[in-house]
């Protein structure tokens, strides 16, 4: 295999991870249309998210520990020191599972439901969805030989998260 080349088990499951990511999104917003979301639902979405960025976790983890073929190699994965990543990864899944089963709970997702913090987090959200695209571009513009799927799991994964605060947003923004 190519040392550039993603895996196809790879690419196929990247694709997968945007499909539901999308999905997610797209149902949440259709269910939050004209009205107040509700935690339950609002929490389910987010549990969702949260599970799609623990596969970039247990990914890496797995990278590491076994090096399968059907992933790509540690240089794939993240731009950061490892020993740095994984630990911050660990906090982001711990503070989306409490917010996640928070909502889950009927409750409003750790704080107060606050329309101006919703709005707020939206606009971040969008920022950092943008970005990703950028970067994306970028990417593919610098290094045309591991076109369409080179490098992109980060990028992939940043999307996640930020359909995560996106949904977030919308929950606090619709109250």
């Amino acid at each position: 295999m190519d040392a550039h080349r993603t895996p196809r088990a790879t690419e196929l499951a990247l694709v997968a991870v945007l499909a539901a990511t999308a999905a997610l999104v797209a149902a949440f917003v259709r269910s939050t249309a004209g009205g107040e979301a509700d935690p339950g639902t609002t929490g389910a979405v987010l549990a969702a998210l949260t599970a799609l960025f623990a596969l970039r976790v247990v990914g890496q983890v797995l990278v590491r520990a076994r090096a399968p073929r059907f992933l790509p190699a540690t240089e794939d994965w993240n731009l950061m020191p490892y020993r740095l990543l994984l630990p911050i990864q660990i906090a982001f899944l711990a503070a989306m599972t409490l917010v996640a089963a928070d909502l889950l709970r009927g409750g409003t997702g750790v704080a107060d439901a606050s329309p101006a913090f919703g709005r707020a987090t939206i606009w971040f959200a969008v920022a950092y969805a943008v970005a990703m695209v950028i970067r994306y571009g970028v990417r593919m513009t610098r290094r045309p030989g591991e076109r369409w799927f080179g490098g992109t799991i980060p990028i992939v994964f940043h999307l996640v998260l930020a359909a995560y605060v996106f949904v977030l947003g919308i929950f606090h923004a619709s109250y």
